[in-house]
């Protein structure tokens, strides 16, 4: 694209909707009203979500011609995203921003230009993450150079972006409370990619660096406040967090443990650390949920999973009727083996609804997919189409997650599994509740009876079908 069809496409409507909608505004000293608007070109739905905290403030609806406008009463000062689903981006807002914003769905971060007021701070915010994911990119053979290569080449890069931050940080001359961001969005990815450096390089080469780090190679530790609450939800931070926990989390005697084992202990490690280090409880809070929800969506392992929730209840505060984990954890006691399979309601093909516990006349494998994994929507039916003729003795019955029913008849028409039994989840909410269902790699393997043989397997696994003799 030309320097001036750029501007043409993507500039000129950004100006126009600035003028039409700009005008000088007086504002008193407890007035916090604030503007939001813009145009979404191509938009994938037809409003945008303004939220705080991933919680959902408003949902503003585009008009005819995919423009959107809001006015806030009262506005508090802070980091906010917006939401043309399923992409989102920041915008902070500072006392009486009037921001607008041009989105095209089609490229949605490169496209983002904001004007107004309050407009520069956040496109040094958008260059800034378009400029991280451009380095990140670039990353890929750096983490195979020696370490004197390595650390020159992301100093080189952390220089010129702290050089930009001080100049634009003057220009602006921005807030305290932005700066948290502005100062992060530097940071963060640069702290990234020192932490990540000694796991890929020996992933990658074989050769372990670690004593061969400087002494002071992770002090930048020392100077990040990990119980800023303000830095939860700020993508660079959480990623960094999540890094910075692996690498010293890790255990190094594998050989002595399988590969669930070395999961678990990580990941209880994961919690002892976030403990120790983070000061302020609802961040703490925040911190063991997402380690615990990461380690429940990948381990399914009934014994392991208790192991880990009794340490993640020693540490965690958080019993509100809305936490995942605590939803999770009740539900993974109802699987244990032996016990009944709770009772959830199902859809069949002609949209009656049948109850689970009148669908398992004989020992039964419950599998699960979603029209979202299509390469696992194929591949696992055509492994229960190979057991079904190995194992006659058992019904295997495919449930699909998705919410919309004629879609889901829509996806069986294109395939031709023969003579599996197709049934949909009814309230997805619910078995997720009732079954533990945390991802769609789920298997269950129910008795003759409707009791639990095993409420935590996988099909793909290599002794899966042991579990069927």
């Amino acid at each position: 694209m030309t320097e001036m069809h750029f501007y043409k496409i993507y500039i000129l409507p950004v100006l126009l909707i600035c003028l039409l909608t700009s005008c000088k505004k007086e504002f008193s000293g407890d007035n916090y009203v604030a503007y939001f608007g813009g145009e979404v070109a191509n938009p994938t739905k037809p409003y945008v979500l303004f939220c705080k905290n991933n919680v959902v403030l408003d949902t503003i609806p585009l008009k005819k011609d995919n423009t959107f406008f809001k006015k806030f009463d009262s506005l508090t000062p802070g980091l906010y995203t917006f939401k043309n689903e399923p992409e989102y981006q920041y915008v902070y807002f500072d006392k009486n921003d009037s921001i607008k914003v041009h989105i095209d769905s089609k490229d949605f971060d490169e496209s983002i230009i904001f004007c107004g007021r309050g407009d520069q701070k956040n496109n040094f915010l958008m260059d800034m993450y378009l400029k991280n994911e451009r380095d990140k990119n670039n990353m890929f053979e750096v983490f195979d150079y020696s370490f004197d290569k390595f650390n020159n080449y992301i100093n080189k890069i952390n220089k010129e972006n702290k050089k930009l931050y001080t100049s634009k940080k003057e220009e602006i001359k921005w807030s305290d409370n932005f700066d948290v961001y502005a100062n992060g969005i530097v940071n963060f990815p640069h702290y990234t990619k020192k932490e990540i450096y000694p796991i890929i390089h020996k992933m990658r080469t074989g050769e372990d660096v670690t004593n061969k780090l400087p002494k002071d190679y992770y002090s930048f530790r020392k100077n990040i406040d990990f119980s800023n609450q303000e830095l939860t939800e700020f993508s660079p931070f959480v990623m960094y967090l999540d890094h910075m926990l692996n690498n010293v989390g890790a255990i190094n005697y594998h050989n002595h443990f399988s590969d669930c084992d070395i999961a678990l202990k990580m990941n209880i490690n994961k919690l002892n650390i976030a403990d120790t280090l983070i000061k302020n409880q609802k961040v703490k809070n925040i911190v063991l949920n997402n380690i615990a929800f990461k380690y429940l969506m990948e381990d399914q392992n009934v014994v392991n999973n208790k192991e880990f929730l009794k340490v993640y209840h020693k540490y965690s505060t958080d019993n509100s009727k809305k936490n995942e984990i605590l939803k999770i954890g009740n539900a993974i006691q109802l699987l244990t083996e032996g016990k009944m399979l709770p009772k959830v309601q199902l859809i069949d093909i002609n949209g009656k609804t049948i109850s689970s516990t009148d669908i398992i006349k004989k020992k039964t494998v419950l599998f699960f997919w979603s029209e979202k994994l299509n390469s696992h929507l194929i591949a696992v039916h055509k492994k229960v189409l190979i057991f079904k003729t190995k194992h006659p003795n058992y019904n295997f019955i495919a449930i699909n997650l998705d919410d919309n029913q004629e879609e889901w008849k829509l996806d069986l028409s294109k395939y031709n599994f023969g003579a599996i039994t197709e049934l949909k989840c009814a309230n997805f909410e619910d078995i997720r509740a009732k079954w533990a269902i945390t991802r769609v790699h789920r298997t269950l393997i129910i008795n003759a009876d409707g009791t639990i043989k095993n409420g935590f397997t996988n099909m793909f696994e290599l002794n899966f079908e042991d579990e069927l003799k």
